[in-house]
């Protein structure tokens, strides 16, 4: 048995007949925030490396078996995003002293990936139509994650700021 389908779909959460980025992203929080938790930012920042790069190579496979490139049931790529974009506002809010940075911190980071992941501004939506095969799939929502992650941090620094 493959465990290429189950991986690329992100358990499957990518086989949701509405939204399926959305529904992978979703699927991939509570992994991440598991990872984070209990084995910490250092172990997030392995996986997301190891499914990023895994995702790549696997991608690039099942592109030349389907002949088809950026399936919306694969949904790896928005687990790899997301997970950078929490890393990235998590690490800025647990420097806060503010009630709840940790929390606002994951809403932002699920919010602003999902808002660049969809509009796909300037290099984001560059690469996700020029750059096949799996690079192309994966980095659009890399780029998506560290905007995501930085537009949270400025969100949180805000709310600090007022505070």
């Amino acid at each position: 048995m493959t465990l290429q389908k189950p991986f690329l779909t992100f358990g499957g959460a990518g086989l949701s007949p509405k939204a399926p980025g959305t529904v992978g992203t979703l699927a991939s929080l509570p992994v991440g925030l598991l990872i984070l938790y209990y084995l910490g930012l250092e172990s997030l920042f392995v996986a997301t490396l190891a499914i990023t790069v895994i995702g790549i190579f696997e991608i690039n496979k099942y592109e030349k078996e389907t002949g088809t490139h950026d399936l919306q049931h694969i949904v790896i790529d928005e687990a790899s995003g997301m997970w950078i974009s929490l890393m990235i506002a998590y690490s800025m809010a647990i420097t806060l002293s503010y009630p709840y940075a940790e929390l606002l911190a994951i809403v932002f980071s699920f919010a602003t990936f999902r808002l660049f992941d969809i509009w796909k501004p300037s290099t984001i939506g560059w690469i996700d139509r020029e750059l096949k095969g799996g690079l192309g799939v994966m980095l659009d929502d890399v780029l998506a994650g560290f905007a995501g992650g930085l537009l949270s941090v400025v969100l949180l620094l805000a709310i600090d700021k007022v505070l």
